[in-house]
């Protein structure tokens, strides 16, 4: 099948707006990207590069955690209003973030206190947000994941630490492992490369345009 098959397929199951989701270095953004550009959707990016505590936050986590959250999760809803409100999902849109993203790491930096005050305000804020047709949801070891995130050398991860990797990566696992607000599609990653393989990366954007029901899990045509 071609891409635009793909998309046609897509949008006959009901499906015009997919997230794509994962931990840190995952390769969210790069396959968002990927569909969005082969299936011919407009794409959607989160602005990491819009908050200003971000660079001080991996340098003391503790003293700028909470204005780090609460600015991402203030960002993320502005975005996601004026998606809503410019009425943009009637054809393919590809999303390379799902608004409760930042819930999942508010729950691994912040205190107690902190985290309560969080939820308060992201209750009041995620009812009037996007919802997707469908999640892609991109896991990998932590060690893969380490490893792919000093490899493309981005100056503001620099002081990311493997346990922070950990814990971050276990809190996306857990969320995910209870998930049941859309279809779910769980893509493990360790052994892909959808960037540089195109045998990868067709055979991941056919399962994606297949029906998902429920949760289910990606596996690859090679290793059937």
């Amino acid at each position: 099948m071609t891409y635009s098959e793909w998309k046609k397929a897509l949008l006959n199951n009901g499906v015009s707006v997919i997230a794509v989701e994962g931990s840190i270095g995952v390769g969210k953004t790069s396959l968002a990207r990927m569909l969005a550009r082969d299936l011919g959707a407009r794409l959607v990016e989160e602005r990491i590069e819009d908050n200003p505590f971000l660079d001080r936050f991996y340098e003391d986590m503790g003293a700028f955690r909470f204005q780090t959250q609460l600015v991402f999760l203030l960002n993320r809803y502005r975005q996601q209003v004026t998606l809503a409100q410019k009425e943009l999902f009637e054809e393919l849109t590809i999303i390379d973030y799902l608004f409760a993203r930042d819930k999942i790491f508010a729950h691994v930096v912040l205190s107690d206190d902190e985290l309560a005050l969080y939820n308060r305000i992201a209750a009041e804020l995620e009812t009037r947000v996007v919802r997707p047709d469908l999640v892609v949801y991109l896991q990998a070891r932590s060690d893969v994941l380490y490893d792919r995130i000093q490899r493309r050398g981005r100056p503001v991860e620099r002081g990311m630490s493997k346990d922070y990797l950990d814990a971050l990566n276990e809190a996306f696992n857990h969320f995910f492992f209870a998930y049941d607000d859309t279809p779910l599609l769980v893509v493990n990653t360790d052994s892909m490369d959808f960037v540089n393989n195109e045998k990868h990366f067709r055979d991941l954007v056919k399962r994606i345009s297949e029906p998902v029901v429920g949760t289910e899990y990606y596996v690859p045509s090679w290793e059937v």
